[in-house]
Formats: C-alpha cells, sequence, structure tokens
C-alpha cells in the first residue's frame, strides 16, 4: 500500500507539464531523486537514507513551518508558467482551455504530492530493511509537518492558500487562481509591489523589495495642490485611460520622492507596482520594457535625483522612452521622476560661446545641441513643481506632523524651536519639519522625568 502511494507522488512529478518549472526547484528536485530511491528494487540503505536527509534539508532551508504542504502551496501560488502568464497577459486567446485543463491535472497531481506522509516513507523503509542491522535508524528519521499553517501575512496570498486548501480536489481552485493572476499577476509580481532593477557583471534583473517606504498619503503634510496633480495621474493610469509621464522637480526636501512613495502604498491593491531605476541603468529600458509590457499590472518606472552631466549619453535612452519608440510605447507604464533641477542635462557657458565662435574644434550646429538639452524636461508630459516653504508654510508643515502623532507642545515654544532647528540644520523644508519632529519627539520620550 505504502509502495503504491509512493509510486504515484513520483508519477504525478513525472506528469507535470504546465508546472513542469517546479521540477527545477531544489527542494521539488531532492523528493523526486528520494522518490526514485524508494521506487528502486535494488535500493541501498545508506543511499536511501542520505536522499531522505538531502530532501529534508532542503525543505528546512526554504519552509519557515516546515509543512510540504505550504511549500507546494506557496511555489504554485509563485510560478511563472504559460497558465498563470496567460491569466495575467493583455491579450487573450482561444488556447486558454486547453492550458487551462492541463494546469488543473497539475493541480490534483501537485495536491498528491503535497500530503506525502512521512510516516509512510518511514512505514516503507521498515518493509524494505527490516532485517538490515541498521533498522532502527529510521524510526529516528526526522518528519515534515503535515498540517498547513498561513506563510505570508499578506492578504490576498493567505486567501488564495486558504482557497486551494478548501477545495477537496485541488483543480477545483482553478477559477480562484485565475482571478488571482489577473489580479495580481505571477511569479515576483504576486509577491511583491515594489522593486529595484540591479546589476552586477551580467544583465540586469528585478529584485523584489521586501520592506518598501512604507510613507503614506496621509503622513505627507501641505503640498496637496502638487501632489493632487500626480495622484490624479495615478488613478488615470489605473483605470486604463490615457496618462502621462511625470516629472517632479524642485527644491530637496520638499517631498517629491516621498510622494510618488506614498502612491504606490495607497494603490497598490488597485495592481499598482513600481520599478526603481538607478540613473546609470536607463540603457536597460528595452529589457525591462519586454519584461514588463503584455501584464495586466501596472508599472510606474521611478527615476529619483535625475540628472545628466556634460557628454553623459544615458541621457538619449530616456529621452528614446519618453517619446514612445515602437517598443517602448505600452499602455502599461508610466515614468516618474525627481529632480532637484528643472533642466535635467548640465549646460555651460561655454557651450553658449560656441554659437558665435570660430574655434574649429566647436560643434557647428551648437544651438541644435543646447536646445537638445533644454527639451528633455519637455518630454515629460507632467512637469509638478515642489518649492521650498515659505516661514508659515515650514510652520504649519511641523504643527501638521506633529498633529498626526498626536504630540502635545506649546503652540509658540514648537515655533521657536522649529525656527531655531532649520537655522541650525537645513533649511526650511518638509524634510527638516520632519526631522525637527522626529527629534522633539524622542527627545520628550526619553527625557528623565523632574
Amino acid at each position: 500500500m505504502e509502495h503504491s502511494k509512493l509510486a504515484s507522488a513520483l508519477l504525478a512529478l513525472d506528469s507535470l507539464s504546465i508546472y513542469r518549472g517546479l521540477l527545477e526547484n531544489r527542494v521539488f528536485s531532492k523528493l523526486t531523486a528520494l522518490l526514485i530511491s524508494l521506487n528502486k528494487t535494488d535500493v541501498v540503505f545508506r543511499e536511501v537514507i542520505n536522499s531522505y536527509h538531502e530532501f529534508y534539508f532542503e525543505l528546512a532551508q526554504e519552509s519557515d513551518t516546515m509543512s510540504l504542504q505550504d511549500y507546494v502551496l506557496e511555489k504554485i501560488i509563485f510560478d511563472e508558467n504559460p497558465f498563470t502568464f496567460q491569466q495575467q497577459a493583455v491579450q487573450i486567446n482561444g488556447s486558454n482551455r486547453v492550458i487551462e485543463k492541463a494546469a488543473a491535472q497539475d493541480l490534483n497531481g501537485l495536491q498528491l504530492v503535497a500530503q506525502l506522509d512521512p510516516a509512510l516513507v518511514k512505514a516503507h523503509l521498515s518493509e524494505l530493511f527490516k532485517n538490515d542491522p541498521h533498522h532502527a535508524l529510521i524510526e529516528k528519521l526526522p518528519e515534515w509537518v503535515l498540517e498547513s499553517h498561513s506563510f505570508s501575512p499578506s492578504n490576498h496570498l493567505n486567501y488564495i492558500t486558504e482557497r486551494i486548501n478548501a477545495c477537496h480536489v485541488w483543480q477545483d481552485s482553478l477559477e480562484e487562481l485565475k482571478k488571482f493572476h489577473k489580479t495580481y499577476g505571477s511569479g515576483l509580481f504576486a509577491h511583491y509591489h515594489a522593486f529595484v532593477w540591479e546589476k552586477s557583471d551580467g544583465p540586469g534583473y528585478l529584485k523584489g523589495i521586501d520592506s518598501p517606504d512604507p510613507i503614506t498619503l496621509n503622513e505627507l503634510v501641505d503640498y496637496q495642490s502638487e501632489r493632487s496633480r500626480v495622484i490624479e495621474n495615478t488613478l488615470q493610469f489605473l483605470k486604463g485611460f490615457p496618462a502621462n509621464n511625470v516629472l517632479l522637480y524642485g527644491d530637496r526636501g520638499t517631498g517629491k520622492s516621498s510622494t510618488v512613495k506614498a502612491i504606490l502604498n495607497e494603490y497598490h491593491s488597485h495592481g499598482l507596482r513600481m520599478l526603481e531605476i538607478p540613473k546609470a541603468y536607463l540603457a536597460d529600458f528595452p529589457l525591462i520594457i519586454r519584461l514588463l509590457k503584455n501584464r495586466a499590472q501596472k508599472f510606474i518606472i521611478f527615476v529619483d535625483d535625475l540628472v545628466f552631466g556634460d557628454n553623459e549619453e544615458n541621457y538619449t535612452s530616456l529621452k528614446a522612452m519618453l517619446e514612445g519608440g515602437l517598443e517602448s510605447k505600452t499602455p502599461n507604464i508610466v515614468i516618474y521622476a525627481t529632480s532637484n533641477r528643472r533642466h535635467l542635462v548640465k549646460e555651460y557657458f561655454s557651450e553658449r560661446a560656441g554659437l558665435h565662435s570660430g574655434n574649429s574644434n566647436e560643434e557647428v550646429h551648437a544651438r541644435d545641441s543646447m536646445q537638445e538639452k533644454l527639451s528633455l524636461a519637455d518630454r515629460f508630459g507632467i512637469n509638478v513643481v515642489f518649492s521650498s516653504p515659505d516661514q508659515n508654510r515650514y510652520l504649519k508643515i511641523v504643527a501638521g506632523i506633529a498633529a498626526n502623532r498626536n504630540l502635545k507642545f506649546d503652540k509658540e515654544w514648537l515655533q521657536k524651536e522649529a525656527l531655531q532647528w532649520a537655522l541650525w540644520y537645513n533649511g526650511r523644508s518638509a524634510r527638516t519639519a520632519r526631522q525637527f519632529v522626529d527629534w522633539i519627539e524622542g527627545h520628550d520620550a526619553t527625557k528623565i522625568p523632574d
């Protein structure tokens, strides 16, 4: 009986078609090796014990709950395969039913694997090696957990896990899985809503951010008029209407980057995703577009502190993206950039001198180069200016942040200290206001009572 169930589990793994990529996973590959050992007629005791511990080690490395069922469910939810990609793709075609049928069969097979009982494995080993002098080792083999536990604090991940577990046969969860992937995507896009583009020696890649900046729109005081233009554009984008690329520029510390991050935290449950790209990697735009296009999610490509030096060619990649070439024009991507300057490419007086220079080393059409540099910011559909606050606005921001944190201080004293702080440190700005409130909150909390 035990051998029959173990053989069925191995056959289920061998029969995977849509979810076949899971076999390359180390836990699945070690489990397959263990089941192959158990199904051999001439199995060697040392070999099968080693296979058991190799599988157990990999599961312990990858699973916090030591539940094989949890682990299999997690891999099903986050797998990138023809079925999951088809659900999140913008274009749906007639091959859906064929792929869905194959996916349903795979789900049933994976359910059989997920419910593999370690006691069953040990009982089979006990029967195979009942006369072996080391038979007592079998009972001491560590066991994994059979029950399923919630493996993520995220509500949408808990929900789909519970829905699959609630089905007597997992293929009955297919419609719920389709809804999940249409809403949240698959792979990294189902797991994270914030990403950064990283690069080492090889090609660039997406890295999910476990704990993105938690700033919310409610925490941002003042600048409502400036912020509302960015929010309005974002909502148009999420609803599928035409939207513009946005440049937020102005004085340092005025909340440009915080605005973009807060918008992500406000609307990620609506399918919004954000990918931050360092300026040095802007040439990777074509690769990034290929990764993101034709997905149901909406992506803001975020470039922070944007400015280009003289003779820096990366700005041509950004310009091509903003102009929307044949490849870069896709309705599920917009660019939000922040900068402390309106003119994103540095310009020098020597260039202006070149307009009237007789120097043979100067460019003939110097004016064209100047205009190209000055026009980069114009290629953003929306420009929003964040200016340093005057004294009254600065004090209003300080009072607003303190009120949001339920801090009770004398108004006159708070204003006096806030102005002194701005004088001593970074001048008047929203960032300075927040740093000041951070200081007085910590100072008040750690103050030794009289």
